[in-house]
């Protein structure tokens, strides 16, 4: 098996990445998603740390997270199995990565930034449920956050038979940071678009 080494050996192996992967970027929470991530009640916490890496799926009844402000997620870390993979990464290497899914929408959103960890009283206190408080509280910085390609929900047919939720789309957030840009025709024309490109 030969192994790529170097970045310029992967990059010869790719076209340039598409203007729209790259303006579609916001550096903080837009009200388009916000929206989206209110709507959100399943994400997949990332961490990385001394022993490697770590992914985590989180859910909730309601949000997933709350928006403390247009840079910063909450995120509860509710009872599960007490390993604490997740929580001992975030303590000794503060870089996570979120991706916010929603049943029935293509439409993936993902943040990347940094976390600390929090047993904070009145933080925990805004969670409570049923007389219950989280133990710890995550405390996101968004560092970027975008929307992801909807090819990989799409060929995996993950939410096939579902009715779409009324959410922003992949144009609706492009428009949002690009003004002049034609989101319904992007996302009229996405499917046979992609259809074509799915592998």
């Amino acid at each position: 098996m030969q192994k790529i080494t170097d970045v310029s050996a992967l990059n010869a192996l790719y076209p340039e990445a598409a203007d729209l992967s790259l303006t579609k970027v916001a550096r903080a929470i837009t009200p388009l998603y916000r929206r989206w991530i209110w709507a959100s009640r399943f994400v997949v916490l990332s961490t990385v740390g001394p022993e490697g890496t770590d992914g985590s799926p989180r859910g909730d009844d309601g949000p997933v997270v709350q928006i403390h402000d247009d840079t910063t997620l909450l995120l509860p870390d509710w009872r599960g199995n007490n390993r604490l993979d997740s929580l001992r990464n975030i303590v000794r290497d503060g870089r996570v990565s979120l991706m916010f899914m929603v049943p029935g929408c293509d439409t993936v959103v993902r943040v990347n930034g940094t976390a600390i960890l929090t047993d904070d009283t009145e933080l925990r206190q805004g969670f409570e449920k049923a007389g219950k408080t989280p133990a710890t509280v995550i405390v996101v910085t968004i560092g970027e956050m975008y929307f992801q390609c909807a090819k990989a929900v799409m060929r995996a047919q993950l939410w096939a038979g579902m009715d779409r939720p009324d959410l922003p789309t992949a144009g609706d957030f492009l428009r949002e940071m690009k003004s002049d840009f034609d989101g319904k025709a992007y996302d009229a024309g996405y499917a046979d678009y992609a259809r074509g490109r799915m592998w």
